[in-house]
């Protein structure tokens, strides 16, 4: 720990130089090698010995990922560095690469401002390498790429020396494609990789050497020299006219921007506000005296300290004692203990300037991708997760006692990750918790029983659907129990545009601030008046008003938002989530007298008829899909093929090269969830290699509704008949 200290204190001296800061992520599909480059850098950096990296995988410190070997969280570490003569601090994040736990790389965007891409030549670009990339490029995070086992391109594919060149070569291309199409124009092109100017580099992390334009000069070493090295296996001697410590480290601080230069183009992109406010101006400035403003991209639960905010300090300093504003927390707050992280540990530090990555301790009630902020200014534009929960299962504590526990255990993770989801059964007092697949929900699971100490019973998989219309209702009328109120609705499917808007995050669910969305909307296929008379937006459906003149209709609006948004978030057909569904008030009778018009009164008034106008229209069930690409001996092809059609699985694509075969289908949860990985691996003898990524909803065949529907209402104790219009227009 003695070094940890050390390194954090040396670390912490130079927060304060904006030009020698380098804020970087290291992104890459799954087992590409993010956690054994990281070694290399700790090592360079003194936290462990040369002799260990590659295989001590420090950031990877919880139990899980050291029995899986696998980065199941961002771990972030702040390590000082020495290079021509300048002191540098790296804050860096080592993400997962398992499309599991994307969310963490999706919320690590948000603090760097740039990223090393590290690829298998032999695999190539992957699922999550494409995932990632563009998740970098659309957070403004510059990109360079590291090119890692190099070595099997000779040892296992036994390529010529120009072989390898030319496959990468390939690479470098296919990369830049995507870096074209995925970055803001006008400073795609500029952030293009290439090993003449030395942001490309090539090696091996788990043997401890890497090449690149510098190294080759510096070292006077060729890439011929490497070959020959690496026919001979000698390690050592590559080490030593190679090191890829220097290699990645002169890249990043060479080709990575400093915060001064990131944060002009960063902050107008991420910051809605007046750029030409004192805070504007000192965001884009980096102004480390002015007001604080951070945005926190990480939440730690730590057993002594509590909850631990993780935060990119983009004006100001984070010090103890500062009174802070967090976003929709309203009392001020109170910054107890300032900290680095070290992997594991958490180091006490004084300040952390403007620039960095800090840790704080004291801040109550916060989430990620809340702003904090002495003035209390706009928030930062909330962080958007690209992929949806479709996994889930039943939790509960064995112990009924420790059931107090189990709902903290729960609060803890979900808040900790934005792509957990957590609600509670009414019917039988179960914890649905849902997660992005099998292997995130298997690891929320084994922190609840070992971080958390709650021995838990589990349910099988449960697949989570959603519910949607086909067809417009005519004129629906909803009364009152007491039949004083009377509301005239129409259920609607809504535009497919609108759907995309709310789920990519530029609509808020929620009541609509401001008139910014109106031009948005109209543009989607929504008239004006209806953009105008949007009311609220929750599951990804919308209530608008369309009334004229309607006496006391503002006074129940709250009440008819509430009864709106429990119908769409437990829908009529298999008590599922709603979604595409639009449903505007067209007129209203609302009696005079308040004590008439209570919640009692209006709630049902708004959800009885959309529920009615929802079967009217024909609810149909939408079913979450998994686009796979699986690798396979082409002696495989036609016994895979068939695997997938039986599961109801459509084959996009198939890709050959020499006798190895990429199929590329797209696959019903549904079909996968249970014993797909042992069929897969009965068919190809083992010899599959397989990864999915989410793939949106579509609508379940017409075929397989009933049944499915039957199945979800029977275990959520529904009555298994499906209702009809009639039951809710009484």
């Amino acid at each position: 720990m003695v070094r940890k200290e050390f390194a954090a204190e040396e670390a912490a001296k130079i927060m304060g130089s904006i030009k020698q800061i380098r804020n970087v992520a290291i992104i890459a599909h799954v087992h590409h090698g993010k956690t054994t480059l990281t070694d290399s850098l700790l090592a360079r950096a003194g936290i462990i010995s040369k002799g260990v990296a590659g295989d001590a995988l420090y950031t990877n410190y919880e139990a899980i990922e050291k029995d899986r070997r696998m980065t199941i969280k961002s771990a972030n570490i702040s390590l000082g560095f020495g290079y021509k003569g300048q002191d540098y601090i790296i804050n860096l994040i080592d993400t997962p690469g398992h499309v599991d736990f994307g969310g963490h790389v999706t919320r690590s965007m948000r603090a760097v401002d740039g990223v090393v891409l590290v690829v298998d030549p032999v695999e190539g670009i992957m699922p999550q390498t494409e995932t990632v990339l563009r998740q970098a490029l659309q957070e403004r995070a510059k990109p360079v790429l590291f090119v890692n086992k190099t070595d099997r391109l000779l040892n296992e594919l036994k390529l010529t020396p120009e072989q390898t060149f030319e496959r990468l070569l390939k690479l470098i291309n296919d990369i830049n494609k995507l870096i074209i199409r995925f970055a803001p124009e006008e400073i795609a092109k500029s952030w293009t990789v290439s090993v003449e100017n030395g942001s490309v580099c090539f090696g091996s992390a788990y043997k401890k050497w890497a090449i690149s334009k510098r190294i080759t000069e510096k070292y006077n070493v060729t890439f011929k020299d490497i070959f020959e090295l690496t026919a001979k296996n000698d390690e050592k001697k590559l080490q030593e006219v190679a090191p890829i410590d220097e290699a990645v480290l002169s890249m990043i601080i060479e080709h990575m921007p400093d915060p001064s230069i990131a944060q002009k183009y960063r902050i107008p992109y991420l910051w809605h506000g007046d750029l030409n406010s004192v805070d504007g101006v000192a965001m884009t400035s980096v102004n480390q005296q002015a007001k604080l403003n951070m945005i926190i991209f990480g939440i730690n639960y730590d057993q002594h300290s509590g909850e631990v905010a993780i935060g990119r300090v983009f004006s100001g300093t984070v010090r103890k004692g500062v009174d802070v504003y967090a976003t929709g927390v309203p009392d001020i707050q109170r910054i107890q203990q300032v900290s680095i992280y070290m992997g594991p540990d958490k180091v006490i530090v004084d300040a952390i300037p403007a620039g960095n990555i800090a840790a704080v301790i004291g801040l109550k009630n916060v989430s990620i991708g809340d702003t904090v902020s002495e003035n209390n200014i706009e928030p930062f534009e909330q962080i958007k997760h690209y992929s949806q929960p479709v996994v889930t299962k039943a939790i509960e504590a064995k112990d009924t006692r420790d059931m107090a526990k189990l709902i903290e255990a729960l609060r803890e993770l979900s808040k900790g990750d934005q792509t957990i989801v957590v609600e509670l059964n009414q019917e039988t007092g179960e914890h649905l918790v849902s997660g992005m697949g099998e292997l995130h929900l298997e690891v929320i699971e084994t922190k609840i029983r070992d971080e958390f100490k709650v021995p838990i019973e589990t349910s099988e998989p449960i697949v989570v659907y959603r519910e949607t219309i086909e067809n417009t209702t005519d004129k629906v009328e909803g009364k009152s129990p007491n039949k004083h109120s009377r509301f005239y609705i129409k259920v609607e499917p809504l535009n497919e545009k609108v759907v995309e808007l709310i789920e990519n995050g530029t609509l808020k669910e929620g009541k609509p601030k401001g008139k910014q969305y109106v031009d948005a909307l109209i543009e989607a296929g929504l008239t004006r008046d209806e953009a105008r008379g949007l009311v609220d937006i929750s599951t990804r459906s919308v209530l608008i008003d369309a009334t004229k003149g309607v006496q006391y209709l503002n006074e129940v609006m709250e009440l008819l938002i509430e009864g709106f948004e429990e119908a769409v978030k437990d829908g009529p057909l298999a008590r599922e989530k709603c979604s595409g569904i639009k449903v505007s008030i067209l007129d209203a009778t609302i009696h005079e007298d308040p004590v008439h018009r209570g919640p009692a009164q209006i709630i049902p008034a708004m959800r009885r008829p959309v529920y009615a106008g929802m079967l009217m229209a024909g609810v149909v069930l939408m079913e979450p899909k998994q686009k796979f690409t699986i690798n396979i001996g082409q002696e495989y092809l036609s016994d895979v093929i068939t695997f997938v059609q039986g599961k109801r699985g459509q084959v996009l694509d198939i890709q050959q090269e020499n006798e190895n075969v990429t199929i590329i289908a797209k696959m019903p949860v549904a079909e996968v969830i249970k014993g797909f990985s042992n069929e897969i691996r009965g068919i190809t003898q083992g010899k599959a290699i397989w990864y999915p990524e989410y793939a949106g909803y579509e609508k379940l065949n017409k075929e397989l509704q009933d049944k499915v529907v039957r199945e979800i209402r029977k275990r959520k104790g529904q009555p298994e008949e499906p209702p009809r219009p009639e039951q809710f227009m009484d």
